[in-house]
């Protein structure tokens, strides 16, 4: 044990610079639920508000329903937080498949948040590609611009594909290229549909990145995301912020493939 009474073994450790180890899918949205709130309080005092785009996916999921219990959902001025989403399918907000869906179950109708507050994807509209145009002009009232006239979130959270996608940024689309536009609505070829996706140069914007994975399946993508140099890049390699920092939390089986060029367990006030 440590001073904290917790099991140094159960720390998060940093095996590569930025790139955070926990024991599992608990610590790890332990973790990613303790740094919310540290950075929605920094956000706030600074800015005034905390402008975050979430993700969809099991991992999380998880995180979603720790922000929601007593423990965390107190420590957090919902008010001053506005909700975003790095991409969307386009089905109903009722969907299981909705990744707005997802995180409302879990999240937004257990916290104090305002309604004018969560500003999700309408990717159900079937004219895809005028709902993009208005999200965008939705991000352009809502948030901050920086020097090169994109939008400046403090947040973004990602998840990583097996194929080493992103938000709905895949692996040969010209959208990942994308300069110009903030969202984009790509066809996903192996899925036959489009989605809707917030594109690389907003990614780039942000404050702070935060990639989650886990699972033994996630495991050598992960290895070829940080370890490796593809050419082309994935787009998951491409997402480097301009201005910010880019963080991995990930689980033990994740991990697996990363040679741990350093191990240091992080301080339980520092996390």
């Amino acid at each position: 044990m440590d001073g904290t009474g917790a099991n140094p073994e159960m720390l998060p450790r940093e095996i590569l610079p930025g790139v955070f180890v926990c024991a599992d899918v608990a610590e790890l949205a332990r973790l990613a639920a303790r740094r919310f709130v540290d950075w929605a309080w920094q956000s706030i005092a600074k800015d005034g508000n905390f402008y975050v785009a979430l993700s969809g996916g099991s991992t999380p999921r998880e995180l979603y329903r720790l922000l929601a219990t007593p423990e965390f959902r107190a420590q957090v001025d919902w008010p001053r937080v506005h909700l975003f989403w790095g991409d969307e399918r386009a089905v109903p907000p009722d969907s299981p498949e909705s990744n707005y869906g997802m995180a409302r179950r879990e999240l937004l109708v257990r916290v104090p948040i305002p309604a004018a507050n969560v500003h999700r994807m309408e990717a159900e509209d079937p004219n895809i590609g005028r709902a993009a145009h208005n999200y965008e002009a939705v991000l352009r009232k809502s948030l901050p611009i920086d020097d090169r006239g994109f939008p400046r979130f403090h947040l973004i959270f990602l998840g990583l594909g097996t194929e080493g996608h992103t938000a709905s940024l895949f692996p040969g689309s010209k959208i990942v290229r994308e300069t110009s536009r903030w969202v984009s609505t790509p066809l996903v070829a192996k899925l036959g549909a489009r989605r809707m996706t917030l594109t690389l140069p907003v990614l780039e914007g942000a404050r702070r990145i935060v990639f989650l994975v886990a699972g033994a399946e996630k495991a050598s993508i992960l290895h070829t995301v940080l370890c490796e140099h593809s050419d082309p890049p994935l787009p998951a390699q491409m997402v480097t912020p301009r201005e910010g920092e880019r963080l991995f939390f990930v689980d033990e089986e994740a991990a697996a493939k990363i040679p741990a060029t350093q191990s240091q367990s992080i301080p339980k006030g520092k996390s």
